[in-house]
């Protein structure tokens, strides 16, 4: 069983690390604000989400378990309102998107 809990737990480290470093990459090449807003909200979210399940499987039961539990809950609701914030706030500045099709340009309607 021990065994069983190692592997799932490695795999949501390695997978939230690969996240981490994939939403990176994202922030660095996206071309405007708002798709690296969207890759830094993901990323933010579900990659420290697997961080810390696989952490808490390492734990186990005990009070560093109720601490990843309590940081796993205030990340999941503070990170997408941060993100939504951000969007908003630059939506009212009056940042726009950007469109690289002439199509798919809502002023353009």
């Amino acid at each position: 069983m021990a065994m069983i809990i190692d592997v799932l737990s490695w795999t949501c480290l390695l997978a939230g690390g690969f996240l981490g470093v994939s939403g990176g990459i994202g922030i660095l090449r996206f071309p405007d604000f708002f798709t690296r807003l969207h890759a830094a909200g993901v990323t933010d979210t579900l990659c420290a989400a697997l961080i810390l399940v696989g952490l808490m499987m390492q734990a186990g039961l005990g009070l560093v378990m109720v601490k990843l539990v309590f940081i796993f809950l205030f990340l999941s609701l503070t990170s997408p309102t941060a993100t939504h914030a951000l969007a908003r706030a630059a939506l009212r500045g009056g940042l726009r998107p950007l469109f690289h099709r002439e199509e798919d340009d809502p002023s353009k309607a």
